[in-house]
């Protein structure tokens, strides 16, 4: 095929171009205890893909079918794709890189393409360790794929791919090549996914045994927490017109059956303008009674919008998570929240006056974590009467400014255990085996009442069915013992503590490339915190931060 450079890519050329994704087959015991989650990575990338000419798009869900290593391979050959993309989250990482791995021994003349929130920022760590990967996608993936696909189709790879924004790869010479990062999409409505490439049937979300999809409103976040990898993944905050949200999630429903949806936002509620229109448009359309839905959101954004509350439950909205943090006022803290104690109380009560069911998220296993304070912690989520709770294991995610300041704290650098669920910190005052048996204490006096006195007794018609549905999806991973990885750790209660294995793999290290990146960035950040000292950051908790929304003040109040 003659050299083309990407410009001048014909279609003749992007007709015989053949593409697989893969999402990685890794379980961990946490939020798929709700359900089967379906890759919304794909779905947008396809589309994308789709609007560039692209159709020969393939997908295999390694991890919601559980396939085996040699299915993988097998349904890769069969395939024969030209180009291989594959996705990953911290723990998922060596699922993925094992899914190039295959891939290039199954289909050797394939392209193994990389990406996702991980390989973006640890392009070094991945390059280093997975040689076999061929390049990685740094960053919102839409525009960066489509043109480093029209690079292959065109035959002009890999002499483009120095000239294509938001790549990595390993030159001829060994040396590590990252480009300049690629600008953001900036008007997210122009992505139509698509979203047929999916299994809809393996999609379901257990409480209520309805398919399920993960939309989203928003990309991005305006704050800046020293533990989150949102604002640093999406880069600036951009939102969608919320009638072209609906217009996808009434075809999801149409044309797919889903029933359920989340919010795949990080907090759908920053821009309360826009949330609100989208309420308005669900229920002009009479999407309530067909689809029901849930977010993450922040406890001060639910006492902003007190008055707003039934107008966001008649919308269908029925489920807020939201993200109490911690119950020590020092942990909020430490996280730069500035929530008050008090306020998820407070949040909580207004939620369930509006039938809305709270889920309060608490984390849990900071180095200055005591039995105490994980006492503290079930005691809170007693008194604020939460319908669901959940204690996540604090996890520093390895490219936030938090787990560099860590620093020699962090003695666990196999990434396939940062799952929230897995003690990654070991407290001071306690090992691992013991944090873990007195969370799950927690969990076993917290939902040990809900399922006596409160779920079968509480309300009836759609609150008793949905409460009792999400105790069976607890009950249902606890008799599997998938839930919280216990079977792989070997927990079974109290009297097992002294037998449980995490099983780390020690000899995971952070590569010398990954390091000399970190301590460049540490010197960076040094130098920009002398210049800026006294200025504050902005944080998720909120309190007074909360973005400004001058046209509609005087509409919403």
């Amino acid at each position: 095929m003659p050299r083309r450079t990407v410009k001048y890519l014909r279609q003749s050329s992007v007709s015989i171009m053949r593409i697989a994704f893969v999402h990685p087959n890794y379980h961990s015991g946490g939020a798929e205890i709700a359900g089967n989650w379906p890759p919304a990575w794909v779905a947008y990338l396809a589309g994308a893909l789709r609007a560039a000419g692209f159709r020969d798009v393939h997908f295999i869900d390694a991890m919601t079918n559980n396939l085996e290593e040699d299915a993988i391979a097998a349904r890769l050959a069969e395939i024969d794709p030209d180009i291989i993309g594959c996705t990953a989250i911290t723990p998922s990482i060596y699922a993925a890189e094992r899914v190039l791995e295959i891939a290039r021994d199954t289909c050797p003349r394939a392209l193994r393409v990389l990406g996702g929130v991980h390989a973006t920022f640890m392009y070094k760590q991945v390059l280093s360790e997975a040689p076999w990967i061929d390049v990685i996608v740094r960053g919102e993936g839409e525009a960066i794929f489509a043109q480093l696909v029209g690079a292959v189709a065109g035959g002009a790879w890999p002499q483009a791919r120095s000239e294509i924004k938001g790549l990595a790869y390993t030159a001829e010479d060994g040396r590590i090549v990252a480009t300049p990062a690629a600008p953001t999409v900036k008007d997210l409505d122009l992505i139509e996914p698509d979203w047929s490439l999916l299994q809809w049937e393996r999609y379901i979300y257990v409480p209520l045994g309805v398919r399920v999809a993960i939309p989203n409103l928003a990309r991005g976040c305006p704050f800046t927490c020293s533990f989150c990898s949102q604002w640093k993944f999406w880069r600036d905050y951009r939102i969608r017109d919320p009638k072209k949200v609906v217009d996808e999630i009434e075809k999801l429903q149409r044309d797919h059956g889903v029933g359920f949806f989340i919010l795949a936002d990080e907090e759908p509620t920053i821009n309360r303008k826009k949330f609100i229109a989208f309420c308005e448009e669900l229920i002009a359309r009479g999407l309530p009674d067909k689809i029901k839905w849930g977010i993450n959101t922040r406890v001060t954004d639910i006492i902003r919008d007190e008055a707003y509350l039934p107008l966001y439950r008649k919308a269908g909205l029925v489920h807020v998570s939201l993200g109490t943090e911690a119950a020590a006022q020092l942990k909020l803290d430490r996280f730069n929240k500035e929530t008050k104690v008090e306020q998820n109380k407070r949040a909580i009560r207004l939620l369930r006056e509006a039938d809305i069911f709270t889920e309060a998220q608490f984390i849990v296993g900071l180095e200055n974590e005591t039995a105490e304070t994980l006492e503290e912690t079930y005691r809170m989520a007693r008194d604020w009467d939460p319908d669901l709770a959940n204690w996540s294991m604090y996890t520093p995610w390895p490219f936030t400014p938090l787990f560099q300041e860590l620093g020699d704290k962090v003695e666990v650098f196999d990434f396939s255990k940062y799952n929230f669920v897995t003690p990654i910190m070991k407290p001071e005052a306690m090992d691992r085996a013991e944090l873990l048996d007195r969370v799950m204490n927690n969990y076993r006096r917290f939902y040990m009442i809900k399922a006596l006195f409160h779920y079968p007794w509480r309300g009836t018609g759609f609150r008793r069915k949905y409460l009792l549905g999400c105790l069976r999806a607890f009950l249902k991973a606890g008799f599997e013992r998938k839930f919280y990885d216990l079977g792989k750790h070997n927990y079974w209660g109290p009297q097992s503590k002294g037998r449980v294995d995490f099983k780390f793999d020690a000899s995971r290290r952070m590569a010398p490339a990954q390091m000399e990146d970190w301590q460049a960035a540490a010197d960076r950040a040094s130098q920009m915190k002398a210049r800026r000292q006294g200025e504050a950051a902005l944080a998720c908790g909120g309190g007074s931060q909360q973005m400004i929304e001058k046209e509609n003040d005087a509409a919403h109040g």
